[in-house]
C-alpha cells in the first residue's frame, strides 16, 4: 500500500486524528503545542487549548467539541468557538492525560501517563455526560489506544509499556476480562493509538516500527503499512466512505537533523472501512466532583506555517 504525506512536517507530535463530517471532516493534536489542528480544503488551521498539553478531542452530539488537556477538561459548545475548562483531572504535575475515545454509550475514557514514564503512574479514567469521574483502572505506564468491537462486545486497549493490545470483554457497560489480544515485539516498535474498522480489524500505529498493523478480530496481522518516519503515533478512518486511514506521526524524540517528515500527517486506503466515530454528550448541568484548576488556557486560530495541501 502506498501512503500519501497529506500536510508535510507541520506538527512537533501529531497525536490522536478523529474523523467527524460534523466537523468538517478530520481533527488532531499538536500534543505538545497544546492545539487542534483541522485538515480544511484550503489548509491545515490550529485552535490552541492548553498551554501545557492536549491529549484528544471528541465531538460532541449537540455541536462543538469535548478537549482532553494535560489534566483539564474543556467543553466547546461550537466547534470552532472558545473552549472553555470545566472539570479537572488529576493535580499531579507529573502526570498528564493522554489518549481516549468514547464508549458505546457515549461516555469518555481518557488514559494517563506520567512525563517521564513511571511504571504504573497512569491510569484510565471514564466520564459520563454530567462528568462523574469513575476509575476503570489505577494503574497504567502510558495508557495509549483504545477502541470497540463493531458490536460493542469487546474493547481494544494499549498500555504501550506492555508491548501488548489487550482485550476485555464489554459486560454491562464495564471491561472485564482483560487478557492479551496481540503482542507486538520490540523490534517492531511499541504499540501507540489504535483503531477498529467495520469488519472488526484492529489497526494499531508502532511508535519506534516506522509502520501501521492491521490485524483481524482473531489477532492474526493481515497488513502493514510502511511510513517513512519512526514514530508513527495514531491513526483513524475517515473521508465520506470511511475508507481512508488517516496516520499522525511524531518528532518527539528525535534529533533536530533527523532528516524525516516526522509531524506530517499521512494517508492510505487499506481496503477496510472504519466505524463512525462515538461523540460524547458530556454537559455542565451538574457541579463537579474535582474542583477546576486556575484557568490558564488561551485561544489562538491561525493557519499552519509550511502546509502542504492534499494532494501536493
Amino acid at each position: 500500500m502506498t501512503t500519501e504525506n497529506v500536510t508535510g512536517p507541520i506538527a512537533h507530535h501529531a497525536e490522536a486524528p478523529v474523523w467527524w463530517a460534523g466537523w468538517g471532516g478530520l481533527r488532531w493534536v499538536d500534543g505538545s503545542a497544546g492545539d487542534l489542528l483541522a485538515l480544511r480544503p484550503e489548509g491545515v488551521t490550529r485552535q490552541h487549548i492548553d498551554d501545557e498539553y492536549l491529549a484528544f478531542a471528541r465531538p460532541r452530539p449537540s455541536g462543538g467539541l469535548v478537549a482532553v488537556g494535560a489534566r483539564t477538561l474543556y467543553l466547546a459548545d461550537d466547534v470552532d468557538g472558545d473552549t472553555r475548562a470545566v472539570a479537572s483531572l488529576g493535580d499531579d504535575p507529573r502526570v498528564r492525560m493522554n489518549d481516549g475515545c468514547c464508549d458505546p454509550r457515549g461516555r469518555l475514557l481518557a488514559g494517563s501517563m506520567a512525563y517521564d514514564a513511571a511504571a504504573d503512574a497512569g491510569g484510565l479514567l471514564r466520564l459520563d455526560a454530567d462528568l462523574n469521574i469513575a476509575t476503570v483502572l489505577a494503574r497504567a505506564t502510558i495508557s495509549n489506544g483504545v477502541g470497540f468491537s463493531p458490536d460493542g462486545r469487546r474493547a481494544y486497549y494499549v498500555d504501550t509499556a506492555t508491548h501488548r493490545i489487550d482485550v476485555f470483554d464489554v459486560a454491562e457497560g464495564e471491561l472485564r476480562g482483560r487478557r492479551a489480544f496481540v503482542v507486538i515485539p520490540e523490534e517492531q516498535g511499541s504499540p501507540d493509538g489504535l483503531t477498529v474498522a467495520a469488519d472488526g480489524s484492529v489497526w494499531v500505529a508502532l511508535w519506534g516500527g516506522s509502520a501501521v498493523h492491521g490485524y483481524d478480530a482473531a489477532g492474526q496481522r493481515i497488513a502493514t503499512i510502511d511510513l517513512p518516519v519512526p514514530q508513527v503515533s495514531a491513526c483513524t478512518f475517515g473521508d465520506d466512505d470511511l475508507g481512508t486511514l488517516y496516520i499522525t506521526t511524531s518528532a518527539q524524540g528525535l534529533g533536530p537533523d533527523h532528516g524525516t517528515e516526522a509531524g506530517s500527517l499521512f494517508a492510505v486506503r487499506p481496503g477496510v472501512r472504519g466505524l463512525p466515530v462515538i461523540p460524547s454528550p458530556a454537559e455542565t448541568s451538574r457541579q463537579h466532583r474535582r474542583p477546576l484548576p486556575e484557568a490558564r488556557c488561551t485561544q489562538r486560530k491561525e493557519p499552519c506555517p509550511g502546509h502542504r495541501p492534499p494532494g501536493g
